[in-house]
């Protein structure tokens, strides 16, 4: 299928490059940032399924640079990211095997309604009371945390789109995680079952390489900027771009698809 990359032009790979460093600072400080980059495959005439494995490589690259970048600043728990990333893999191959097969209208549709979803959510208040240290965390807490990452896991392999506003709360609300680790531990996650999404994906469905190694280019870029300011701090007005971003995906989605 990678003839279908072959006939874009060039500023085609240009806004995706574009798109890419967008969504991979989104992705990497918050979530959702796959809301720019599939509809972004989807507007140039890639059909939704094949977005959606063709990001996988986007993703790939970003969480790995992401992942990268907070290990030399010392931010890592790997005991931690293998226990977290190993209740996420079973439901991630699940949702994956599912993905793989969606038919494109169901994608389109199923697409516009996730991204409503994060927008929603995205807008949600409310902080954590909860700290990973503080001995109010259960032992019971602690294994709905686990045990959720399962159907993070699913998500993640199934459409990845809005995974990080479902990994945060897991993470930052039920375990009691501050900000700063939730992001480094969904990073981490995320370049894990990823890696196996993608197999899948490469062998059950169409997964267009050039066109993902040229997104997987700005996402790169994007996670290694976005890990830098998540250590520094603040992301609202990542937020509002997000926003207005959305809203014009979703309409081109519903109404000129």
């Amino acid at each position: 299928m990678d003839t279908l990359s072959l006939q874009l032009e060039l500023w085609h790979y240009a806004a995706l490059i574009g798109a890419g460093v967008v969504g991979g600072v989104i992705n990497v400080m918050a979530g959702g940032g796959s809301v720019i980059t599939v509809p972004m495959m989807v507007f140039l005439g890639v059909p939704g399924p094949i977005a959606n494995g063709t990001n996988r490589i986007a993703i790939l690259a970003q969480n790995l640079t992401a992942a990268a970048t907070f290990w030399s600043a010392g931010k890592h728990n790997i005991a931690l990211s293998l226990r977290l990333s190993a209740c996420a893999l079973p439901g991630a191959i699940l949702g994956a095997w599912l993905g793989s097969g969606l038919s494109g209208e169901w994608f389109r549709w199923l697409l516009a309604g996730v991204m409503v979803l994060v927008l929603i959510l995205m807008h949600g208040n409310g902080r954590s009371t909860y700290r990973a240290s503080d001995p109010i965390i259960s032992q019971r807490r602690r294994r709905w945390g686990y045990l959720l990452m399962v159907a993070a896991g699913f998500w993640g392999g199934f459409i990845q789109i809005g995974m990080g506003f479902i990994l945060m709360p897991i993470l930052h609300r039920i375990m009691g995680y501050d900000l700063v680790t939730t992001n480094v531990q969904k990073v981490f996650i995320t370049a894990t079952y990823t890696a196996v999404a993608l197999i899948i994906y490469s062998l059950n469905s169409d997964v267009l390489w050039l066109l993902g190694a040229t997104l997987a280019v700005g996402n790169a870029a994007g996670g290694f900027i976005g890990a830098k300011l998540t250590l520094q701090g603040g992301e609202t007005l990542i937020r509002r771009v997000m926003t207005i971003a959305i809203i014009v995906m979703v309409v081109r989605l519903l109404f000129f698809s």
